[in-house]
């Protein structure tokens, strides 16, 4: 019985302890800096919070979701959302050349469909084996 009592105990401790959602605000600048974006992010698709001033849009074309997860196995959460960010931001720039776009404006965090605007920072989710990021944005054409 005793035996029993202490694995039960541990279960629920084990579990609670991955079970964590530390909520992370990174800033944009802080992800399209990271020595990893500047072989990824080529440059010809800018990004645009939204709140964020942008360039006069000459054309708003369709609006698509980029849900994007690292492990957080060796990794401090601050830098496996950057990771994931980055994995989103990546996901977009691919897309928006297919469409046309040479921008992704109006992006707004979208955690579980909940959209958090921030002009300067992307929310990030991070548990005890995953680092999440989930973003909403709109592909447009910008003038130059």
């Amino acid at each position: 019985m005793k035996k029993i009592a202490t694995l039960l105990i541990a279960g629920f401790l084990s579990t609670s302890a991955f079970a964590r959602d530390t909520v992370l605000q990174i800033p944009l600048a802080d992800v399209l800096a990271m020595p990893e974006a500047q072989g990824k992010l080529d440059g010809s698709v800018k990004f645009y919070l939204a709140g964020q001033k942008t360039p006069k849009i000459t054309q708003k074309l369709s609006e698509d979701i980029s849900n994007q997860k690292t492990n957080s196995v060796g990794k401090s959460d601050e830098f496996g959302c950057k990771w994931a960010a980055l994995s989103a931001l990546i996901a977009f720039q691919n897309s928006a050349k297919k469409e046309g776009a040479n921008a992704v404006v109006d992006l707004v965090s979208y955690y579980r469909k909940n959209e958090t605007k921030s002009d300067s920072t992307i929310e990030c989710h991070a548990g005890g084996f995953v680092i999440g990021v989930a973003l909403k944005g709109s592909y447009a054409k910008v003038a130059e």
